[in-house]
């Protein structure tokens, strides 16, 4: 038996695809099934222009035949087969396609593609068989070839008979070592679970010998072992299927049948481009966060399938960070797959696929938004947060796709509002957006702060989840309408309020003075009503946000506030204070600095301390 070398730097390549192109082996039985699903598209081509040819759909499948005597693995075809010259020329020579060749000759129609008979992936069978015998008889000739090779360095072509027209390759699968049980492919269950896993939508029939446990007859009890052949591929997929066909229940199954969730989807997605990219999605919405949504261990990402073969089952860079929490596939019949088949990431038309599909997310949130506001504030309690850090995150590139989006809890009818409708209910004189932040709703209510905002009539968002200030600070302004915290210290409404009169700036200065370094300033408050004292920040960080960046686990403890003690002067308390002594005007200073502390939810330098004064004020 001659011999033919593979082609120069074959080998080479032929090691590193086995080896290092595909992270799991049960990869193999995709690539044959795909190259068997190429070449029974040939033939139905060869049938649109040869009248000599008659395409019964019916006749066309793909079979697949473990055995363990043997230890073979056989998967046939009916496909359009392959000449000497093209067993040599496709197999010979490492990544040549005989498909590529194929798509570019003919005219591709009716939904029909190619998707790459006997590229590199074929290849794919020697990492789990020790040998590969492809059997081929073209539709032209009337000789079969059979191709041998044990994937070192070479190959034979012999002659052999077979009267059939079609390709059957032959796997004769590698011992077993501690590492490796291949005998897991002669499986009947592991066989069928790798075709539903990634082969589950190819158009023709897969079919396989299927061993079931039946009655022995109507009368008996007793079991007996019945093998028939099954097709084990749905073939149609949901997602090509036309919308007007499909119920809502149609597409809840799908979502439970992919194991997408355990929840319900509140909504979903079917797209159907035929563009400068050609593709076919089914997103979901779902209702409830993954246990694991906002932790290290949660992979984003759609399912990803070219020409109905699954090819990635998360494709991570279809979806940015802000949407993870979509579930869905797409399936194209443009993407390349060549030698970077699991590599997808960096291909072009998978680059257009995902930003339409950003694009339809964000469209079909704001309708939901719109038009569903309680399914709307649903998905929000699940899924807000990660919108919010969207917004933050990337030095808030994407806070122009994602603010119309986002909703805060609001003083106003005491539920959530979007910034659109805020900006909408604002007074002619209100010149900014007031929030409020805080650990609750409640807590924030009670806050000193809200007073005078509130009394004015103005609206004020609850802020209450640790990324919302940051989130608001990377927004900046909303429609040209700047946020601004009500503890913050420019606070200002009236522009023609009393400047602060200069007996009290000397009683503030002697305060200042006591509370040395803790404090920036202590001045009179313009935001007070009832409350004596609050406390108030200059500069970009805010109370609140120096307690998030303090929890964190690798804090820098060098962040902190400008902090302002704001005094009511309007207050009696202020009475005590102008009419104190020093050690007594000491004494009250810091009882009001900490219980300013406590209103801001801050902890007591020494509570100690701070338990001594007070019961120095009772006495």
């Amino acid at each position: 038996m001659t011999k033919i070398p593979f082609q120069a730097e074959s080998q080479r390549l032929l090691e590193l695809m086995i080896n290092s192109i595909y992270t799991h082996k049960e990869i193999f039985l995709r690539e044959l099934i795909s190259n068997a699903s190429d070449a029974i598209d040939k033939m139905y081509y060869r049938a649109l222009t040869d009248d000599n040819i008659t395409f019964n759909r019916e006749d066309y499948y793909i079979h697949i035949q473990p055995n363990k005597e043997e230890r073979t693995l056989t998967i046939t075809d009916t496909g359009i087969g392959m000449s000497r010259e093209e067993l040599e020329n496709n197999l010979g020579t490492i990544a040549k396609s005989g498909s590529l060749a194929f798509k570019k000759e003919q005219e591709i129609q009716d939904g029909h593609d190619i998707i790459g008979q006997f590229g590199v992936g074929f290849y794919a069978a020697f990492m789990i068989a020790s040998e590969v015998t492809v059997t081929s008889r073209s539709v032209d000739e009337t000789q079969a070839y059979a191709w041998t090779s044990d994937g070192t360095d070479g190959f034979s072509i012999n002659p052999v008979d077979n009267e059939t027209i079609g390709t059957t390759i032959v796997l004769k699968l590698k011992e077993n070592s501690g590492d490796e049980s291949y005998d897991e492919y002669l499986e009947e269950h592991r066989l069928q679970t790798i075709v539903k896993k990634y082969s589950d939508f190819i158009g023709y029939p897969i079919t396989m010998n299927v061993t079931t446990q039946q009655p022995k007859d109507e009368e008996s009890d007793d079991m007996v072992e019945v093998v028939e052949t099954e097709t084990i591929n749905s073939m149609i997929p949901i997602w090509r299927k036309n919308k007007s066909e499909l119920t809502k229940e149609d597409y809840e199954q799908f979502y439970q049948d992919k194991r997408y969730g355990f929840d319900t989807p509140l909504d979903h997605v079917h797209i159907s481009v035929d563009g400068a990219v050609r593709y076919d999605s089914i997103l979901y919405i779902p209702e409830n966060a993954p246990f694991d949504y906002y932790s290290k261990e949660f992979e984003k990402g759609l399912e990803l399938y070219a020409n109905g073969v699954l090819i990635m089952e998360k494709c991570s860079d279809l979806l940015p960070d802000y949407f993870s929490f979509v579930k869905g596939l797409v399936d194209s019949e443009d993407l390349s797959l060549n030698i970077s088949r699991e590599m997808l990431q960096h291909d072009r038309q998978l680059q257009l696929i995902a930003k339409n599909i950003k694009s339809k997310i964000k469209s079909q949130l704001k309708t939901m938004q719109k038009n569903d506001r309680e399914r709307y504030v649903t998905f929000y309690e699940s899924f807000g947060r990660q919108l919010k850090f969207g917004v933050y995150s990337d030095f808030g590139m994407n806070k122009k796709d994602l603010e119309d989006l986002l909703l805060f809890y609001s003083s106003h009818e005491e539920k959530y509002t979007s910034l659109l409708e805020y900006i909408d209910r604002m007074p002619e004189e209100q010149t900014a957006i007031y929030y409020a932040t805080g650990e609750s709703v409640q807590r924030i209510k009670k806050l000193p702060q809200t007073e005078m905002v509130a009394d004015k009539g103005f609206e004020i968002l609850y802020l209450t989840e640790d990324i919302d200030e940051f989130a608001i600070k990377m927004l900046e302004n909303y429609k040209e309408k700047p946020f601004q915290s009500v503890s913050s210290a420019d606070l200002d409404f009236d522009e023609d309020q009393e400047e602060t009169n200069e007996d009290y700036k000397e009683l503030f200065d002697k305060m200042k003075e006591v509370l040395g370094n803790k404090v920036s300033d202590v001045r009179e408050s313009k935001r007070l009503k009832s409350h004596p004292v609050v406390l108030a920040a200059d500069g970009e960080i805010t109370i609140e946000m120096e307690k998030v960046l303090q929890s964190m686990p690798d804090n820098n403890q060098q962040v902190k506030a400008d902090k302002v003690l704001e005094i009511n002067a309007k207050h009696e308390v202020f009475t005590k204070l102008q009419q104190a002594d020093e050690e007594t005007l000491a004494l009250y200073t810091n009882v009001l600095y900490n219980q300013a502390l406590l209103i801001e939810g801050l902890p007591l330098e020494d509570p100690v301390a701070f338990s001594q004064d007070v019961c120095k004020v009772m006495i």
